[in-house]
């Protein structure tokens, strides 16, 4: 999972960024409110290998997990036991061979680093 997690970090930080910030701000809404945002999460991170391959294998899990965040929109955290599982879950998955194609990044980002003033790069 933290390949997956990586992956998602690298190649879709201003996704996931905007999708945190609007659950962060809409603790008792976020289902209705940051859907779009999670969608275009979802899309940016759905084109990668390891991803699909982990979605795939993990469905089950995640259906419920889904289920579950569904069913108490005001309570995500009520849902820990099935993020778990999933989670356990997608540690198991073999990814050997799987993830030779990296995507491209939703756009360039910038570094708040003494090292990369000012600089954008795509990685």
């Amino acid at each position: 999972m933290q390949v997956a997690m990586d992956i998602t970090t690298k190649h879709c930080h201003k996704e996931m960024e905007n999708y945190g910030q609007c659950v962060a701000s809409n603790q008792l809404t976020w289902q209705q409110h940051c859907h779009d945002l999670k969608m275009k999460v979802a899309q940016c991170t759905s084109s990668h290998p390891v991803i699909q391959k982990i979605r795939s294998d993990c469905s089950k899990e995640f259906a419920m997990f889904d289920s579950c965040l569904r069913e108490n929109p005001t309570s995500p955290t009520s849902c820990s036991a099935h993020v778990a599982r999933f989670l356990g879950c997608a540690e198991t998955v073999d990814l050997a061979g799987v993830g030779n194609q990296v995507p491209q990044p939703s756009e360039p980002r910038k570094y708040d680093h003494p090292s990369f003033p000012e600089k954008e790069f795509s990685q």
